[in-house]
């Protein structure tokens, strides 16, 4: 649980299969716009191509440990912006 509180949940499936169900009927639409944040970062950070079947999966198993596993860490060299 992302927000650890109740949050209105998605309108619609955000992701294909199995996972994509489980995100629809646990997660709110407020983890996910967190989660597609986080998921930009990951990208831009990688230099990930999202297209590449690698990279995919990386984002894929990084977008189940952030919602249902211990969490999804940001790269050890990432520094938001001030």
């Amino acid at each position: 649980m992302v927000l650890k509180r109740e949050a209105e949940g998605l309108d619609y499936l955000p992701y294909p299969g199995d996972l994509g169900k489980r995100i629809y009927a646990n997660v709110s639409k407020e983890a996910w716009a967190q989660w597609v944040a986080h998921q930009t970062m990951l990208i831009n950070e990688n230099r990930l191509t999202p297209i590449e079947p690698k990279a995919r999966a990386f984002l894929v198993a990084e977008m189940e440990k952030f919602f249902f596993g211990t969490g999804s860490a940001k790269p050890a060299e990432f520094v938001p912006k001030a």
